[in-house]
Protein backbone atom coordinates (compact mmCIF):
# COMPACT_ATOMS: atom_id res chain seq x y z
CA UNK A 1 0.00 0.00 0.00
CA UNK A 2 0.91 3.93 -0.39
CA UNK A 3 1.81 5.60 2.98
CA UNK A 4 1.83 9.14 2.74
CA UNK A 5 4.00 10.69 6.00
CA UNK A 6 5.89 14.14 6.66
CA UNK A 7 9.37 13.42 7.74
CA UNK A 8 10.08 14.18 11.28
CA UNK A 9 12.88 11.86 12.80
CA UNK A 10 15.17 9.25 11.86
CA UNK A 11 17.69 6.83 13.51
CA UNK A 12 18.90 3.32 12.63
CA UNK A 13 19.09 0.00 14.37
CA UNK A 14 21.02 -3.32 13.28
CA UNK A 15 18.59 -5.98 14.39
CA UNK A 16 19.50 -9.74 13.76
CA UNK A 17 22.80 -8.27 12.07
CA UNK A 18 21.02 -6.40 9.49
CA UNK A 19 20.68 -2.48 9.40
CA UNK A 20 17.37 -0.47 9.67
CA UNK A 21 16.53 3.01 8.86
CA UNK A 22 13.53 3.88 11.08
CA UNK A 23 11.61 6.86 10.13
CA UNK A 24 9.31 8.85 12.64
CA UNK A 25 6.36 10.99 11.23
CA UNK A 26 2.93 11.84 10.87
CA UNK A 27 -0.11 11.19 8.64
CA UNK A 28 -2.49 13.59 6.94
CA UNK A 29 -5.19 12.21 9.89
CA UNK A 30 -2.59 13.66 12.35
CA UNK A 31 -1.48 9.82 13.15
CA UNK A 32 1.92 8.84 14.33
CA UNK A 33 3.73 6.33 12.23
CA UNK A 34 7.34 4.68 11.93
CA UNK A 35 8.40 2.95 8.56
CA UNK A 36 11.31 0.39 9.00
CA UNK A 37 13.14 0.50 5.96
CA UNK A 38 15.63 -2.99 5.27
CA UNK A 39 16.57 -2.46 1.67
CA UNK A 40 19.21 0.29 2.48
CA UNK A 41 23.10 -0.87 1.96
CA UNK A 42 25.62 0.70 3.63
CA UNK A 43 28.60 1.63 1.57
CA UNK A 44 31.75 3.99 0.85
CA UNK A 45 33.84 4.38 -2.07
CA UNK A 46 37.88 3.18 -2.80
CA UNK A 47 39.43 5.48 -4.68
CA UNK A 48 43.07 3.21 -6.79
CA UNK A 49 45.58 5.08 -7.30
CA UNK A 50 47.01 6.29 -11.32
CA UNK A 51 48.47 3.67 -12.31
CA UNK A 52 46.39 0.68 -10.48
CA UNK A 53 43.68 -1.59 -12.35
CA UNK A 54 40.50 -1.29 -10.49
CA UNK A 55 39.57 -4.70 -11.63
CA UNK A 56 42.38 -5.84 -9.77
CA UNK A 57 41.86 -3.90 -6.93
CA UNK A 58 38.05 -4.79 -6.57
CA UNK A 59 39.26 -8.73 -6.65
CA UNK A 60 41.09 -7.86 -3.44
CA UNK A 61 38.12 -6.19 -1.65
CA UNK A 62 35.51 -9.07 -2.57
CA UNK A 63 37.88 -10.89 -0.33
CA UNK A 64 37.94 -8.76 2.48
CA UNK A 65 35.90 -9.94 5.45
CA UNK A 66 31.91 -8.10 5.90
CA UNK A 67 32.42 -6.96 2.13
CA UNK A 68 28.97 -8.06 0.58
CA UNK A 69 29.50 -6.55 -3.08
CA UNK A 70 30.94 -4.19 -5.49
CA UNK A 71 30.91 -1.65 -8.16
CA UNK A 72 33.10 0.20 -10.71
CA UNK A 73 31.63 3.49 -11.41
CA UNK A 74 32.58 6.54 -12.26
CA UNK A 75 32.56 9.51 -10.26
CA UNK A 76 34.60 13.14 -9.98
CA UNK A 77 36.90 14.32 -7.22
CA UNK A 78 37.26 18.51 -7.39
CA UNK A 79 35.76 18.49 -10.80
CA UNK A 80 38.33 15.67 -12.77
CA UNK A 81 36.86 11.90 -13.96
CA UNK A 82 38.22 9.15 -11.62
CA UNK A 83 37.79 5.72 -11.08
CA UNK A 84 36.34 4.49 -7.71
CA UNK A 85 34.83 1.40 -6.51
CA UNK A 86 31.76 1.60 -4.93
CA UNK A 87 32.13 -0.64 -1.67
CA UNK A 88 28.85 -2.05 0.44
CA UNK A 89 29.39 -3.86 3.88
CA UNK A 90 26.68 -6.36 6.12
CA UNK A 91 25.92 -3.11 8.35
CA UNK A 92 27.55 0.29 9.45
CA UNK A 93 29.36 -0.93 12.07
CA UNK A 94 31.53 -3.07 9.69
CA UNK A 95 32.76 -0.23 7.53
CA UNK A 96 35.71 1.72 9.76
CA UNK A 97 37.07 -2.19 10.00
CA UNK A 98 36.56 -2.44 6.25
CA UNK A 99 37.79 0.73 5.52
CA UNK A 100 40.97 -0.02 7.68
CA UNK A 101 41.68 -2.94 5.70
CA UNK A 102 41.51 -1.92 2.06
CA UNK A 103 43.39 1.12 2.64
CA UNK A 104 46.71 -1.14 3.24
CA UNK A 105 45.71 -2.86 -0.35
CA UNK A 106 48.18 -2.19 -2.69
CA UNK A 107 46.94 0.11 -5.63
CA UNK A 108 44.60 1.69 -3.31
CA UNK A 109 44.80 5.46 -2.68
CA UNK A 110 42.21 6.45 -0.78
CA UNK A 111 38.86 5.98 0.91
CA UNK A 112 35.77 8.12 0.45
CA UNK A 113 32.88 8.98 2.20
CA UNK A 114 33.49 6.63 4.91
CA UNK A 115 32.15 9.32 7.27
CA UNK A 116 28.89 10.34 6.12
CA UNK A 117 26.62 8.22 8.81
CA UNK A 118 24.19 5.87 7.30
CA UNK A 119 21.23 7.83 8.09
CA UNK A 120 22.35 10.80 6.82
CA UNK A 121 23.84 8.62 3.51
CA UNK A 122 19.85 7.08 3.18
CA UNK A 123 18.82 10.86 3.27
CA UNK A 124 20.59 11.97 0.67
CA UNK A 125 20.81 8.94 -1.28
CA UNK A 126 17.03 9.05 -1.40
CA UNK A 127 15.97 12.64 -1.83
CA UNK A 128 14.38 12.39 1.30
CA UNK A 129 13.58 15.87 3.04
CA UNK A 130 13.29 16.82 6.46
CA UNK A 131 10.33 18.39 7.74
CA UNK A 132 8.75 17.10 4.27
CA UNK A 133 6.30 14.77 2.61
CA UNK A 134 6.64 11.86 1.29
CA UNK A 135 5.44 8.76 0.00
CA UNK A 136 6.54 5.36 0.30
CA UNK A 137 4.90 1.76 -0.73
CA UNK A 138 4.90 0.04 2.53
CA UNK A 139 2.97 -3.26 4.52
CA UNK A 140 2.01 -3.32 8.00
CA UNK A 141 4.66 -4.65 10.37
CA UNK A 142 3.86 -8.24 11.32
CA UNK A 143 6.12 -8.32 14.48
CA UNK A 144 5.79 -6.56 17.95
CA UNK A 145 8.08 -3.09 17.57
CA UNK A 146 8.38 -1.12 21.17
CA UNK A 147 7.66 2.00 20.04
CA UNK A 148 4.79 4.45 20.82
CA UNK A 149 3.26 5.48 17.72
CA UNK A 150 -0.16 4.44 15.81
CA UNK A 151 1.10 2.18 13.16
CA UNK A 152 4.07 0.88 12.03
CA UNK A 153 4.87 -0.14 8.89
CA UNK A 154 8.22 -1.86 6.39
CA UNK A 155 9.08 -0.68 3.10
CA UNK A 156 8.90 -2.15 0.16
CA UNK A 157 10.58 0.90 -1.96
CA UNK A 158 12.71 3.95 -1.20
CA UNK A 159 10.81 6.64 0.19
CA UNK A 160 9.46 9.81 -2.69
CA UNK A 161 9.74 13.49 -1.95
CA UNK A 162 6.08 15.30 -2.71
CA UNK A 163 5.85 18.94 -2.46
CA UNK A 164 3.85 20.38 -0.19
CA UNK A 165 3.34 23.50 1.64
CA UNK A 166 0.72 21.44 4.28
CA UNK A 167 2.76 21.21 7.98
CA UNK A 168 0.73 18.91 10.08
CA UNK A 169 -0.60 19.79 13.56
CA UNK A 170 2.53 19.01 15.41
CA UNK A 171 2.50 18.64 19.68
CA UNK A 172 4.98 20.74 20.95
CA UNK A 173 6.13 20.25 24.78
CA UNK A 174 8.15 23.47 26.26
CA UNK A 175 9.82 22.72 29.70
CA UNK A 176 12.31 24.88 32.12
CA UNK A 177 13.94 23.33 35.20
CA UNK A 178 14.92 24.80 38.76
CA UNK A 179 17.90 23.54 40.52
CA UNK A 180 18.33 23.69 44.18
CA UNK A 181 22.07 23.85 45.75
CA UNK A 182 22.51 26.10 49.00
CA UNK A 183 26.07 26.31 48.44
CA UNK A 184 27.93 27.16 44.84
CA UNK A 185 26.68 26.05 41.39
CA UNK A 186 24.00 22.95 41.31
CA UNK A 187 25.95 20.00 40.49
CA UNK A 188 23.07 16.32 39.60
CA UNK A 189 25.63 14.08 41.68
CA UNK A 190 23.97 15.85 44.99
CA UNK A 191 21.44 18.82 43.92
CA UNK A 192 17.59 18.12 43.69
CA UNK A 193 15.36 19.70 40.94
CA UNK A 194 12.84 21.12 42.86
CA UNK A 195 10.64 22.40 40.26
CA UNK A 196 9.83 21.33 36.49
CA UNK A 197 7.54 23.93 34.37
CA UNK A 198 5.76 22.75 31.57
CA UNK A 199 3.60 24.10 29.07
CA UNK A 200 2.18 22.43 25.75
CA UNK A 201 0.80 24.05 22.10
CA UNK A 202 -2.13 23.11 23.46
CA UNK A 203 -2.82 25.45 26.16
CA UNK A 204 -1.86 22.85 28.99
CA UNK A 205 0.64 24.31 32.01
CA UNK A 206 1.60 21.44 34.63
CA UNK A 207 4.72 22.53 36.73
CA UNK A 208 6.08 19.49 39.13
CA UNK A 209 7.60 20.72 42.64
CA UNK A 210 9.55 18.74 44.90
CA UNK A 211 7.94 17.91 48.58
CA UNK A 212 10.87 18.42 51.25
CA UNK A 213 13.97 18.59 48.68
CA UNK A 214 13.43 15.21 47.10
CA UNK A 215 13.08 15.55 43.50
CA UNK A 216 12.43 11.42 42.69
CA UNK A 217 8.71 12.19 42.22
CA UNK A 218 9.24 15.04 40.27
CA UNK A 219 11.38 13.59 37.82
CA UNK A 220 9.07 10.50 37.72
CA UNK A 221 5.82 12.58 37.09
CA UNK A 222 7.21 14.67 34.16
CA UNK A 223 8.51 11.74 32.33
CA UNK A 224 5.27 10.31 32.84
CA UNK A 225 3.19 13.61 31.38
CA UNK A 226 5.76 13.32 28.22
CA UNK A 227 4.45 10.10 27.64
CA UNK A 228 0.96 10.97 27.96
CA UNK A 229 1.19 14.06 25.79
CA UNK A 230 3.11 12.13 23.60
CA UNK A 231 5.36 15.77 21.71
CA UNK A 232 6.23 15.88 18.09
CA UNK A 233 8.79 18.20 19.54
CA UNK A 234 10.33 19.21 22.35
CA UNK A 235 11.40 22.46 23.63
CA UNK A 236 13.50 24.10 26.11
CA UNK A 237 16.26 27.14 26.28
CA UNK A 238 20.05 25.90 26.91
CA UNK A 239 18.49 22.46 27.26
CA UNK A 240 21.22 20.19 25.19
CA UNK A 241 24.41 21.48 27.19
CA UNK A 242 22.11 21.88 30.84
CA UNK A 243 18.72 20.81 31.05
CA UNK A 244 18.41 17.39 29.99
CA UNK A 245 21.89 16.23 30.98
CA UNK A 246 20.96 17.57 34.58
CA UNK A 247 17.62 15.76 34.31
CA UNK A 248 19.00 12.36 32.78
CA UNK A 249 22.32 12.40 35.80
CA UNK A 250 19.65 12.84 38.51
CA UNK A 251 17.24 10.31 37.23
CA UNK A 252 20.77 7.80 37.44
CA UNK A 253 21.09 8.93 41.14
CA UNK A 254 17.43 7.74 41.91
CA UNK A 255 18.29 4.17 39.66
CA UNK A 256 15.02 4.91 37.59
CA UNK A 257 15.09 6.54 33.51
CA UNK A 258 14.74 9.80 32.30
CA UNK A 259 12.02 8.31 29.22
CA UNK A 260 10.84 11.03 27.32
CA UNK A 261 11.75 9.11 24.00
CA UNK A 262 8.93 6.73 21.68
CA UNK A 263 10.78 3.87 22.23
CA UNK A 264 11.33 3.61 26.02
CA UNK A 265 14.71 5.13 26.37
CA UNK A 266 16.78 7.80 27.34
CA UNK A 267 17.99 11.24 25.64
CA UNK A 268 21.32 10.74 23.99
CA UNK A 269 24.52 13.44 22.99
CA UNK A 270 24.64 12.76 19.48
CA UNK A 271 26.62 15.02 16.35
CA UNK A 272 27.46 18.83 17.36
CA UNK A 273 26.37 18.10 20.85
CA UNK A 274 22.65 17.90 20.32
CA UNK A 275 20.91 16.06 22.60
CA UNK A 276 18.45 13.19 20.31
CA UNK A 277 15.20 12.00 21.75
CA UNK A 278 14.36 9.00 19.07
CA UNK A 279 10.84 9.27 17.79
CA UNK A 280 10.57 12.91 18.75
CA UNK A 281 12.60 16.37 17.51
CA UNK A 282 14.17 18.14 20.40
CA UNK A 283 15.31 21.59 19.69
CA UNK A 284 16.95 24.03 22.24
CA UNK A 285 15.95 27.56 21.02
CA UNK A 286 19.18 29.01 22.67
CA UNK A 287 20.84 27.47 19.32
CA UNK A 288 18.46 29.83 17.47
CA UNK A 289 19.33 32.91 19.21
CA UNK A 290 22.54 34.08 16.81
CA UNK A 291 19.80 34.40 14.48
CA UNK A 292 18.89 37.62 15.97
CA UNK A 293 22.28 39.64 16.40
CA UNK A 294 20.14 42.51 17.90
CA UNK A 295 20.15 40.33 20.86
CA UNK A 296 23.67 41.18 22.35
CA UNK A 297 23.65 39.10 25.42
CA UNK A 298 21.39 36.11 24.72
CA UNK A 299 19.37 35.30 27.60
CA UNK A 300 15.94 33.59 27.57
CA UNK A 301 14.13 36.99 28.94
CA UNK A 302 16.42 38.88 26.39
CA UNK A 303 15.28 36.90 23.18
CA UNK A 304 11.56 36.64 24.26
CA UNK A 305 11.61 40.47 25.21
CA UNK A 306 12.87 41.65 21.65
CA UNK A 307 10.53 39.18 20.03
CA UNK A 308 7.43 40.58 22.22
CA UNK A 309 6.94 37.11 23.69
CA UNK A 310 6.92 39.20 27.21
CA UNK A 311 8.31 42.51 27.74
CA UNK A 312 10.88 42.28 30.70
CA UNK A 313 9.07 44.81 32.44
CA UNK A 314 6.49 42.25 32.98
CA UNK A 315 8.51 39.39 33.81
CA UNK A 316 9.30 38.35 37.16
CA UNK A 317 12.90 38.03 37.50
CA UNK A 318 15.26 36.05 39.59
CA UNK A 319 18.77 35.78 39.10
CA UNK A 320 20.31 31.79 39.71
CA UNK A 321 22.65 32.41 42.20
CA UNK A 322 19.46 33.71 44.57
CA UNK A 323 17.31 30.36 43.73
CA UNK A 324 18.38 28.82 46.89
CA UNK A 325 17.09 31.83 48.97
CA UNK A 326 13.95 32.00 47.32
CA UNK A 327 13.39 28.17 47.64
CA UNK A 328 14.00 27.88 51.76
CA UNK A 329 12.16 31.20 52.43
CA UNK A 330 8.51 29.89 51.90
CA UNK A 331 6.99 33.24 51.86
CA UNK A 332 9.69 33.90 48.64
CA UNK A 333 8.92 30.32 47.10
CA UNK A 334 5.81 31.35 44.93
CA UNK A 335 7.82 33.58 43.13
CA UNK A 336 10.30 31.09 42.21
CA UNK A 337 8.09 29.18 40.57
CA UNK A 338 6.26 32.05 39.33
CA UNK A 339 9.28 32.79 37.32
CA UNK A 340 9.69 29.10 36.24
CA UNK A 341 6.26 28.90 34.71
CA UNK A 342 7.00 32.22 33.03
CA UNK A 343 10.10 30.90 31.53
CA UNK A 344 8.38 28.39 30.04
CA UNK A 345 5.40 30.38 28.62
CA UNK A 346 8.56 32.46 27.27
CA UNK A 347 9.95 29.31 25.65
CA UNK A 348 6.65 28.14 24.06
CA UNK A 349 6.23 31.96 22.56
CA UNK A 350 9.96 32.15 21.06
CA UNK A 351 8.74 28.67 19.13
CA UNK A 352 6.17 30.25 17.73
CA UNK A 353 8.23 32.87 16.50
CA UNK A 354 11.05 30.84 15.04
CA UNK A 355 9.74 26.98 14.25
CA UNK A 356 8.73 28.11 10.49
CA UNK A 357 12.15 29.14 9.76
CA UNK A 358 13.78 26.20 12.08
CA UNK A 359 11.75 23.17 9.82
CA UNK A 360 12.69 25.25 6.27
CA UNK A 361 16.38 25.58 7.56
CA UNK A 362 15.69 21.89 7.89
CA UNK A 363 14.08 21.37 4.44
CA UNK A 364 16.64 23.23 2.61
CA UNK A 365 20.01 21.99 4.43
CA UNK A 366 18.71 18.81 4.56
CA UNK A 367 19.43 18.01 8.44
CA UNK A 368 16.99 17.00 10.63
CA UNK A 369 14.97 19.26 12.59
CA UNK A 370 16.71 18.61 16.14
CA UNK A 371 20.15 18.81 14.18
CA UNK A 372 19.63 22.05 12.28
CA UNK A 373 20.26 24.44 15.59
CA UNK A 374 23.58 23.03 16.77
CA UNK A 375 25.00 22.86 13.47
CA UNK A 376 27.22 25.91 12.48
CA UNK A 377 27.00 27.49 9.58
CA UNK A 378 29.69 25.82 8.05
CA UNK A 379 27.96 22.07 8.21
CA UNK A 380 24.41 24.04 7.20
CA UNK A 381 26.41 24.70 3.97
CA UNK A 382 28.30 21.79 3.65
CA UNK A 383 25.48 19.61 4.31
CA UNK A 384 23.80 21.46 1.14
CA UNK A 385 26.35 21.16 -0.68
CA UNK A 386 26.90 17.20 -0.31
CA UNK A 387 23.61 17.36 -1.27
CA UNK A 388 24.54 18.90 -4.30
CA UNK A 389 27.28 16.42 -5.31
CA UNK A 390 25.37 13.10 -4.76
CA UNK A 391 23.47 14.44 -7.79
CA UNK A 392 26.15 15.43 -9.83
CA UNK A 393 28.36 12.45 -8.97
CA UNK A 394 31.07 14.76 -6.88
CA UNK A 395 32.78 12.49 -4.30
CA UNK A 396 32.80 14.17 -0.93
CA UNK A 397 36.49 14.99 0.45
CA UNK A 398 37.84 14.20 3.97
CA UNK A 399 37.91 16.67 6.16
CA UNK A 400 41.23 17.64 7.21
CA UNK A 401 43.14 19.32 9.90
CA UNK A 402 44.72 22.17 8.58
CA UNK A 403 46.71 25.44 9.88
CA UNK A 404 44.85 28.86 9.27
CA UNK A 405 46.21 30.48 6.33
CA UNK A 406 45.34 34.12 6.57
CA UNK A 407 44.22 36.36 3.47
CA UNK A 408 43.49 39.78 2.65
CA UNK A 409 39.87 40.17 3.48
CA UNK A 410 36.85 42.71 2.46
CA UNK A 411 37.50 46.99 1.60
CA UNK A 412 36.53 49.03 4.29
CA UNK A 413 36.87 53.10 3.53
CA UNK A 414 37.26 55.29 6.78
CA UNK A 415 34.38 57.25 7.54
CA UNK A 416 34.56 61.14 6.89
CA UNK A 417 34.15 62.27 10.67
CA UNK A 418 30.84 64.39 11.34
CA UNK A 419 27.37 64.43 11.12
CA UNK A 420 26.11 63.56 7.97
CA UNK A 421 22.63 64.67 6.21
CA UNK A 422 20.83 63.64 2.76
CA UNK A 423 23.29 60.21 2.14
CA UNK A 424 22.24 57.43 0.15
CA UNK A 425 23.11 53.90 1.14
CA UNK A 426 24.15 52.01 -1.99
CA UNK A 427 24.37 48.28 -1.71
CA UNK A 428 25.41 45.43 -3.73
CA UNK A 429 23.06 42.58 -3.96
CA UNK A 430 24.64 39.33 -2.47
CA UNK A 431 27.58 40.64 -3.18
CA UNK A 432 29.85 37.39 -2.85
CA UNK A 433 27.50 35.00 -3.87
CA UNK A 434 27.48 36.95 -7.35
CA UNK A 435 31.31 37.56 -7.83
CA UNK A 436 31.49 33.75 -7.64
CA UNK A 437 28.37 32.79 -9.78
CA UNK A 438 30.18 35.75 -12.73
CA UNK A 439 33.82 34.21 -12.34
CA UNK A 440 32.77 30.83 -11.54
CA UNK A 441 34.36 30.76 -8.49
CA UNK A 442 34.53 26.89 -7.32
CA UNK A 443 37.28 24.56 -5.90
CA UNK A 444 36.74 22.54 -9.26
CA UNK A 445 37.28 25.19 -11.36
CA UNK A 446 40.69 26.80 -10.04
CA UNK A 447 43.10 26.30 -12.45
CA UNK A 448 46.88 25.84 -10.44
CA UNK A 449 49.96 27.45 -11.49
CA UNK A 450 51.43 24.64 -13.16
CA UNK A 451 48.31 23.73 -15.05
CA UNK A 452 48.07 24.72 -18.62
CA UNK A 453 44.97 26.94 -19.24
CA UNK A 454 41.94 25.19 -20.19
CA UNK A 455 40.20 26.15 -24.10
CA UNK A 456 37.34 27.72 -22.26
CA UNK A 457 39.75 30.65 -21.52
CA UNK A 458 39.76 31.77 -17.46
CA UNK A 459 39.21 34.51 -15.50
CA UNK A 460 41.79 35.97 -13.33
CA UNK A 461 41.25 37.76 -10.23
CA UNK A 462 42.89 41.27 -9.75
CA UNK A 463 45.40 41.49 -7.21
CA UNK A 464 46.47 37.88 -5.99
CA UNK A 465 46.11 36.36 -9.93
CA UNK A 466 44.30 32.92 -8.99
CA UNK A 467 42.52 31.99 -12.35
CA UNK A 468 39.27 29.59 -12.56
CA UNK A 469 38.23 27.95 -15.73
CA UNK A 470 35.12 29.79 -17.72
CA UNK A 471 33.43 26.93 -18.53
CA UNK A 472 31.72 24.29 -17.58
CA UNK A 473 29.99 25.56 -14.52
CA UNK A 474 31.61 24.73 -11.42
CA UNK A 475 30.10 22.94 -8.52
CA UNK A 476 29.65 26.71 -6.35
CA UNK A 477 28.39 28.36 -9.29
CA UNK A 478 25.31 25.53 -10.21
CA UNK A 479 24.70 25.78 -6.14
CA UNK A 480 24.27 29.14 -5.88
CA UNK A 481 22.73 30.65 -8.98
CA UNK A 482 20.28 27.83 -7.81
CA UNK A 483 19.71 29.32 -4.67
CA UNK A 484 19.77 33.11 -5.88
CA UNK A 485 16.75 32.19 -8.12
CA UNK A 486 14.99 30.33 -5.35
CA UNK A 487 15.25 33.39 -2.99
CA UNK A 488 14.10 36.11 -6.01
CA UNK A 489 11.06 33.14 -7.35
CA UNK A 490 10.03 33.15 -3.03
CA UNK A 491 10.46 37.05 -2.99
CA UNK A 492 8.50 37.70 -6.07
CA UNK A 493 5.54 35.10 -4.81
CA UNK A 494 5.50 36.90 -1.65
CA UNK A 495 4.40 40.36 -3.29
CA UNK A 496 1.33 39.04 -4.01
CA UNK A 497 0.19 37.35 -0.71
CA UNK A 498 -1.05 38.56 1.96
CA UNK A 499 1.25 39.08 5.19
CA UNK A 500 -0.91 38.12 7.74
CA UNK A 501 -1.26 34.63 5.72
CA UNK A 502 0.02 31.22 7.03
CA UNK A 503 1.43 30.28 3.25
CA UNK A 504 3.27 34.34 3.74
CA UNK A 505 4.82 33.05 7.12
CA UNK A 506 6.75 29.60 5.38
CA UNK A 507 7.71 31.17 2.34
CA UNK A 508 9.08 33.73 4.13
CA UNK A 509 10.85 31.96 6.54
CA UNK A 510 12.26 29.62 3.87
CA UNK A 511 13.95 32.62 1.85
CA UNK A 512 15.14 33.49 4.89
CA UNK A 513 17.22 30.34 4.95
CA UNK A 514 18.22 30.53 1.34
CA UNK A 515 19.37 33.94 1.94
CA UNK A 516 21.65 32.60 5.14
CA UNK A 517 22.64 29.37 3.00
CA UNK A 518 23.81 31.62 0.27
CA UNK A 519 25.14 34.28 1.94
CA UNK A 520 27.59 31.79 3.98
CA UNK A 521 28.46 30.20 0.89
CA UNK A 522 31.85 32.58 0.66
CA UNK A 523 33.00 32.31 4.57
CA UNK A 524 32.49 28.43 4.03
CA UNK A 525 34.85 28.31 0.97
CA UNK A 526 37.84 30.23 3.64
CA UNK A 527 36.54 28.09 6.18
CA UNK A 528 39.71 25.97 7.22
CA UNK A 529 37.51 23.02 8.64
CA UNK A 530 35.49 22.77 4.60
CA UNK A 531 36.05 19.75 2.70
CA UNK A 532 35.87 21.28 0.00
CA UNK A 533 38.19 24.21 1.28
CA UNK A 534 40.77 25.72 -1.61
CA UNK A 535 42.48 29.26 -0.21
CA UNK A 536 42.19 30.55 -3.84
CA UNK A 537 38.78 30.38 -3.83
CA UNK A 538 37.98 32.75 -0.86
CA UNK A 539 41.28 35.06 -1.66
CA UNK A 540 40.05 35.27 -5.10
CA UNK A 541 36.08 36.61 -3.91
CA UNK A 542 37.36 38.86 -1.60
CA UNK A 543 40.16 40.28 -4.54
CA UNK A 544 36.91 40.47 -6.73
CA UNK A 545 35.11 42.41 -4.14
CA UNK A 546 37.61 45.20 -3.12
CA UNK A 547 38.55 45.79 -6.58
CA UNK A 548 33.82 46.12 -7.64
CA UNK A 549 33.91 48.57 -4.49
CA UNK A 550 37.40 50.46 -6.00
CA UNK A 551 35.86 51.09 -9.21
CA UNK A 552 32.33 52.27 -7.49
CA UNK A 553 34.38 54.57 -5.49
CA UNK A 554 36.26 55.90 -9.38
CA UNK A 555 32.59 55.91 -10.50
CA UNK A 556 31.15 58.28 -8.06
CA UNK A 557 34.73 60.15 -7.93
CA UNK A 558 34.21 60.93 -11.71
CA UNK A 559 30.42 62.07 -10.85
CA UNK A 560 31.22 64.96 -8.46
CA UNK A 561 29.48 62.40 -5.97
CA UNK A 562 31.30 62.39 -2.15
CA UNK A 563 31.94 59.02 -0.52
CA UNK A 564 31.75 59.17 2.77
CA UNK A 565 31.88 55.69 4.01
CA UNK A 566 32.23 52.30 2.00
CA UNK A 567 31.88 49.03 3.86
CA UNK A 568 32.77 45.84 2.71
CA UNK A 569 29.84 45.28 -0.10
CA UNK A 570 28.29 49.14 0.41
CA UNK A 571 28.88 52.66 -0.42
CA UNK A 572 27.67 55.54 1.55
CA UNK A 573 27.21 58.32 -0.24
CA UNK A 574 26.22 62.44 -0.50
CA UNK A 575 22.58 62.17 -1.98
CA UNK A 576 22.48 63.99 -5.44
CA UNK A 577 19.47 62.77 -7.13
CA UNK A 578 20.73 64.45 -10.54
CA UNK A 579 24.00 62.47 -9.96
Amino acid sequence: MKISFWFLDINYEVRNNQPEIWLWGLNKNGKRLLIIDRNFEAYFYAVPKEEASPEKIAEQISKVPSITRFEIVERKYFGKKVQAIKVFCKTPEDMPRCVKNIKKLDGVKECFEDDIRYSMRYLIDNGVVPCGWHEIEAKEAKEEINAKVDAVYVAESPPKHVESAYTPQLKILGFSIICYSPHGMPKPERNPVVAISVATNSGEEKQFVAENGDDKLVLEAFTDYVQLFDPDIIVGYGSNRQDLPYLKRRCAVHGIRLRLDRVNGEPHTSVYGHVSITGRANLDLLDFADEFPEVKVKTLENLADYLGVMKLSERTLIEDVDYAEYWEKPEKREDLLKFSMENTKCIMGITDAVLDFAVQLSSLVGLPLDHVGTAAVGFRVEWFLIKHAYKIGELVPKRKERPYLPYAGAIVLPPKPGIHEQIAVLDFKAMYPNIMVAYNLSPDTYVSPNEPQPPSGVFEAPEVGHKFRKEPPGFYKEVLTYLISVRDKIRSKLKGLPPDSGEYRVLNARQKAVKIITNASYGYAGWIGARWYIKPVAEAATAWGRNIISNAVKIAETLGVAVIYGDTDSLFVKHEPEK
